[in-house]
């Protein structure tokens, strides 16, 4: 769905709402230039008990942990940021829905350094349904390992979720997309599994789960440190600090994607080379299924996950 079809009449803008068609910023704005920019990708879901923010407190944390590196100081603390969000939802009566706050450096000036601009920031909330597909949520996505290498955290941080380093994410995808496939999966400078361009990644191998470590180029993924638990609580052996290579991505028994968008979504070939039964796996459907049914139901020993959307 583009935006144009979607009936979102605001966004949050420095303090004040503003119409969604006005929400603009200066051609010389410092991060469209340079990429001088943080940003989260949070969902609300639609539960049994109301919208509710999935996990706000650890994406609103990370979000400030972002701009850290690169002495961005957000102007707005997260209880103004929090009640921001929860009141653009209110406004715009969405149930369900994906939340995008970026803050960034502004228009002052176009030296490199930043330290002259003011620091911005904005809050966007849409409806967004499955990120790769309905489809691909049962029967899986077709992969191919991307030529281009994810950046190493001794080049960029690679700790924060920082808006000009997803041109790298940008340009595996399209190079996917135009060799036929629906996602890349990025390998690190050592030729190591990183993650997809905008998803973690997990190996099931002889009944245990596998992600590559902090320490592989990947974002420290807040839907990988939910599916992690929620493995776990299924009885699951989890190693979560594995290095992965490329070959054994063609032998896993499963292989799966996780991300805010991506949720939960079934790898059924990678490079043409079929995993498992081609289709999701039965570890990948148990673990999916648990983690649909706890944004759906948010049952009592997850309940700390969500924040509800009327207080």
């Amino acid at each position: 769905m583009s935006f144009d079809e979607m009936d979102v009449e605001s966004i949050w803008m420095d303090g004040e709402f503003v119409e969604w068609d006005e929400a603009q910023i200066h051609v010389l704005t410092h991060g469209l230039h340079y990429g001088t920019g943080v940003f989260e990708g949070i969902r609300c879901y639609d539960t049994a008990k109301g919208p509710a923010i999935f996990r706000w407190d650890e994406h609103i944390e990370r979000l400030y942990d972002s701009a850290k590196p690169y002495d961005m100081e957000i102007p707005y603390d997260k209880e103004e940021l929090t009640e921001a969000t929860l009141e653009l939802i209110r406004r715009e009566g969405l149930e369900s829905c994906y939340i995008r706050p970026i803050a960034y450096y502004g228009y002052g000036m176009l030296g490199l350094n930043p330290s002259d601009c003011d620091e911005e920031v904005a809050i966007a909330a849409w409806p967004w349904g499955a990120y790769l597909g309905e489809d691909a949520l049962e029967n899986g996505v077709d992969v191919a390992i991307s030529s281009w290498r994810k950046y190493a955290s001794s080049q960029i941080p690679t700790n924060a979720k920082t808006t000009g380093t997803y041109i790298n994410s940008v340009l595996a995808s399209l190079e996917a997309e135009s060799n036929g496939y629906v996602e890349a999966i990025v390998l690190n400078k050592e030729g190591n599994v990183a993650e997809g361009p905008g998803e973690n990644l997990f190996i099931v191998r002889d009944g245990e789960l596998y992600t590559p470590g902090l320490a592989e180029s990947i974002l420290d993924g807040i839907t990988r440190q939910s599916v992690i638990e929620i493995a776990e609580d299924l009885g699951y052996t989890v190693h979560d600090d594995a290095t992965i290579s490329r070959g054994e991505l063609y032998t896993a028994d499963e292989l799966f994607f996780t991300g805010t968008a991506a949720e939960v979504t079934p790898i059924r070939s990678v490079d043409d080379n079929q995993i498992g039964s081609g289709t999701k796996g039965p570890i990948t459907d148990q673990i999916q299924t648990k983690f649909f049914e706890i944004v759906e139901e948010q049952p009592e020993e997850y309940e700390h996950w969500f924040m509800p959307v009327e207080q």
